[in-house]
């Protein structure tokens, strides 16, 4: 007999079907038993009235793999409106030892809960609401995908061993590579600049490490990021449009596809405009100012009391729960972002603020060769660097105009879900504190 999901048992009313799958909960009531049984579809109940199989799984515990056959009935009350009768139950794994959670009861996502969540990481898991949060992230990547690829970007894979730091800086993981020194990479950065001149149009999803000494709800030492670059566009606009038709598609198909995961977790879809609105930072600073006294004008970056405020400036006047952030000063850029041609102070640089958090940097980048080796030199590093010459050699040689971003999947998956901390929505976690499971 072939084995059937949970979910396909409605088209089965009637019939007698073989499930499989995780013993997920029991009530052995002796007249009356109910099994519930856990497979990668859902969960289907399973009525034994006699109570002779469920003697089988008496003395086993939550975990235990089961093969059960028996007859389909249509019944309301049920998961899926259907329950299996007459049953015959198969112990093919029994387990004798208790779950250390409960995983068929919610899942406390508590600050102080967090630890005992991800150190069951591997049990938490199977809870029917917990692993949603990755079905969901696994859609936004795929919609993600699909829209850049649609846009004719060409998907790639860079390397994450690097003869050194390619944005400078000291938060990079160091290690021994065949008596040389590495390091882990911060970003596609360079490569995808790179492709830029080969390709046009390039994208990356693919892992990001930083060593940054940060324990807050938006850091971790690993993770997910959208790597995206453009070239031939004439101005950040261009990005801007292209991150706000990205933001919208995934926003509308991912209800239109986890409708039910996403409500599991009592998660609501994000107020978006069609365009994306924006804010300098200047006004930000200003405006933030005059409404809670607290003085940020002097800041090159928006605090994230401002980043909060300006998710909810954004929603008051625009109806977009998503705001840009523009005009950041260039004292303050990377150096191969671009500065304005219009004023040399202002960098082609903007963040993009979902639901209170910065989720996206973007920017234009400096394509000129000449000025790329000023602006490297300028703060105080070596065009001659093993790290560099490659990278410029691109720009040597011809490269457009042009610009990209990095977007944090997990991230973007907080935000939409709804959850509290990055963590959550990262499968297995890694910060200062945490190299397992």
């Amino acid at each position: 007999m072939m084995r059937i999901l949970s979910d396909k048992l409605k088209s089965h009313i009637g019939r007698k079907v073989e499930i499989s799958g995780w013993l997920h909960k029991k009530r052995l009531l002796g007249g009356l038993n109910f099994i519930i049984l856990r497979d990668r579809a859902g969960i289907v109940q399973i009525l034994d009235k006699t109570g002779e199989e469920s003697k089988k799984i008496d003395d086993l515990h939550y975990g235990t793999i089961i093969k059960v056959e028996g007859k389909v009935i249509k019944d309301s009350r049920a998961p899926n409106g259907v329950e299996l009768h007459n049953p015959k139950l198969t112990v093919e794994v029994g387990v004798t030892e208790l779950m250390p959670i409960e995983i068929d009861k919610p899942i406390n996502h508590k600050p102080d809960n967090l630890h005992t969540l991800f150190e069951n990481r591997v049990i938490n898991l199977r809870n029917i609401t917990e692993k949603n949060i990755f079905k969901i992230q696994a859609e936004i990547e795929e919609i993600i995908r699909q829209f850049l690829i649609s846009r004719d970007f060409l998907p790639f894979h860079s390397p994450k061993l690097l003869a050194g730091s390619n944005e400078g800086g000291a938060e990079v993981f160091k290690l021994d590579y065949f008596d040389q020194k590495a390091t882990l990479a911060q970003s596609a950065q360079f490569y995808k600049q790179i492709l830029a001149g080969v390709y046009e149009r390039v994208f990356e999803i693919g892992s990001t490490y930083r060593a940054e000494p940060s324990t807050t709800t938006r850091h971790m030492s690993e993770f997910i990021t959208i790597d995206v670059e453009m070239g031939f566009i004439d101005s950040l606009d261009d990005l801007m449009d292209l991150l706000s038709d990205m933001l919208n598609q995934v926003n509308n198909q991912v209800w239109e596809k986890c409708q039910k995961e996403l409500e599991s977790l009592k998660s609501k879809k994000v107020k978006l405009t069609k365009k994306i609105p924006v804010i300098t930072l200047k006004d930000l600073h200003q405006k933030y100012f005059e409404d809670s006294k607290e003085d940020l004008r002097h800041e090159k970056d928006p605090a994230p009391s401002e980043e909060r405020w300006a998710s909810e400036y954004g929603y008051k006047k625009y109806g977009s729960e998503a705001i840009f952030i523009t005009d950041f000063p260039s004292s303050g850029m990377v150096f191969y972002h671009k500065k304005s041609q219009k004023d040399p102070n202002i960098a082609e640089r903007a963040d993009l603020i979902l639901r209170g958090t910065e989720i996206v940097t973007l920017s234009m980048r400096e394509h000129r060769y000449d000025k790329l080796v000023e602006q490297l030199i300028n703060i105080g590093a070596n065009p001659k660097d093993p790290g560099f010459i490659h990278y410029l050699q691109a720009f040597k040689y011809g490269m457009p105009p042009h610009g990209g971003f990095g977007l944090g999947l997990e991230r973007l998956t907080q935000k939409i879900i709804g959850l509290h901390n990055v963590k959550e929505a990262t499968i297995f976690p890694r910060d200062m504190g945490r190299l397992t499971p």
